[in-house]
């Protein structure tokens, strides 16, 4: 009499033969692959499997879709959003030692690089030919997350998000076949546009195994300034202003005066515990000059203190750095406390609405928050702070989080600007999008992984 083999162990088998000892299930490996940044309860997976190779990640999820196995694809953990925890257990897919630049393309401008490859890694490659990668979540995040999340960040207001800088994908489907979608030339109507279907996708239709990236050159001149202000109102009415007016700034970014308080104690900038503006711009000598004098000119009608220039590039670094930090720094602003972020993104013109009605909001919900945005853009986020030894501490930051989403909604906007859906925005789906474009969601969905292998749970709630 034959005994049945388990779905997982026949998985785990077969992988071990090409795998070896990078299929590990040793279980402080599984706890580290087990939940990204966020709040979400971690959940350990049966196995992790450290892949190298485009062959094995379609050998794997061959395997895998033949035996039912759940697959969640991991890169560096930075998530925010619960894409990298395993609701179904399986295996932990961990891209990050698919790490090479392949090829670079100066006098086109593009590259082709793989799936673990950092914008750090990318960027330090690239200096020496006068390139550079813009996409700057602020984060030592994968180019494949960024790509999976449709990730933007600082620079997105002038170069756009990985939506505009993604050209072609190779994508191993859930059943191991491997494509090939878009290409090096800049524009295409040539069939559906399958990369943008992927971009976004969160791994829930595809494994992403290399990516074809647009490059930018090196700006002639960069200069950035600090602006302060005595209210959220005011600081977040001369970013209306400047962008209605159509000045071509690189970075504009919003930090309250709770977010300076936290910023000026982790980072220790040498400013005002107010409403601040940090602003970055890209051009020629001149160019950079006038756009400067003319965001000032704004500020200065608007009641801002002073616009203080920096524009050497130890200070510019020291200054992009406090602001990559202040999740950190908000999260250090109250001992024993965790946090968790919204990502409201809306139309420019509702943007003071939509940040100073979100402060109001938290402070008749008694909760202590930071806010930060890629204001220059529409995207804004709260981070909401509560007690970590408080049972239900983080159910009413969520409640919080549900209000202020709700009234970013109200005024046009999008539950989630550029961190992505996973599992902490489900819920506003239908809210935003309506049933019916569920519907096709899923039924995309159901076309391309029938068996519900691929980073099941994630974008919306899996069928009871």
């Amino acid at each position: 009499m034959t005994v049945a083999t388990h779905p997982l162990d026949a998985v785990l088998a077969a992988a071990r033969a090409f795998l070896g000892e990078r299929l590990s299930t040793n279980a402080s490996v599984r706890e580290q692959h087990a939940k990204g940044e966020d709040a979400n309860p971690p959940v350990l997976p049966d196995a992790v499997a450290f892949v190298e190779s485009t062959e094995e990640v379609s050998r794997l999820l061959a395997l895998c879709n033949t035996h039912g196995v759940a697959v969640t694809p991991f890169g560096a953990g930075t998530s925010l959003e619960g894409h990298v925890v395993p609701v179904r257990r399986g295996i932990s897919l961990d891209l990050s030692r698919m790490a090479a630049i392949l090829e670079v393309n100066p006098e086109d401008m593009d590259c082709l690089v793989e799936p673990g490859v950092s914008r750090h890694q990318l960027n330090d490659h690239l200096r020496d030919q006068g390139l550079f990668f813009p996409v700057d979540p602020g984060s030592h995040c994968s180019l494949g997350g960024m790509v999976a999340t449709r990730a933007s960040g600082t620079n997105a207001v002038l170069y756009g998000t990985m939506r505009e800088a993604t050209m072609g994908l190779e994508v191993v489907l859930a059943d191991g076949r491997v494509i090939n979608t878009g290409g090096r030339a800049r524009k295409s109507s040539s069939g559906y546009d399958l990369t943008r279907l992927f971009v976004g996708s969160e791994g829930t239709l595809g494994v992403i195994t290399k990516i074809r990236l647009r490059l930018q050159g090196i700006p002639e001149a960069t200069t950035a300034a600090v602006c302060q202000f005595d209210s959220l109102q005011a600081a977040v009415e001369t970013v209306i202003m400047t962008m209605q007016a159509g000045v071509r700034v690189a970075r504009i970014e919003l930090a309250d005066a709770d977010q300076m308080r936290a910023s000026i104690a982790y980072s220790k900038l040498p400013y005002e515990p107010l409403p601040t503006l940090f602003l970055e711009f890209h051009g020629s000598p001149s160019g950079v000059r006038e756009q400067a004098e003319a965001v000032e000119a704004i500020a200065s009608d608007m009641g801002g203190r002073g616009f203080a220039w920096a524009e050497d590039a130890e200070t510019r670094s020291r200054l992009w750095k406090a602001r990559h930090d202040a999740w950190w720094a908000a999260n250090a602003l109250y001992p024993g406390c965790r946090g968790i972020t919204t990502d409201v993104c809306v139309p420019i013109s509702r943007l003071a609405e939509a940040i100073v009605g979100a402060k109001d909001l938290a402070i008749a919900a008694g909760q202590n928050t930071c806010i930060v945005g890629h204001v220059g853009d529409g995207n804004y986020h709260c981070v909401i702070l509560f007690p970590a030894d408080d049972p239900q501490g983080l159910e009413k930051a969520w409640a919080l989080d549900r209000q202020i989403v709700a009234a970013g909604l109200a005024l046009g906007g999008t539950c989630s600007g550029e961190h992505g859906v996973g599992l902490g925005k489900r819920e506003f789906l239908v809210q935003e999008h309506g049933a019916d474009v569920l519907d096709v969601m899923r039924g995309l969905k159901a076309a391309m992984d029938p068996r519900g292998i691929l980073n099941p749970g994630k974008m919306f709630p899996e069928a009871a």
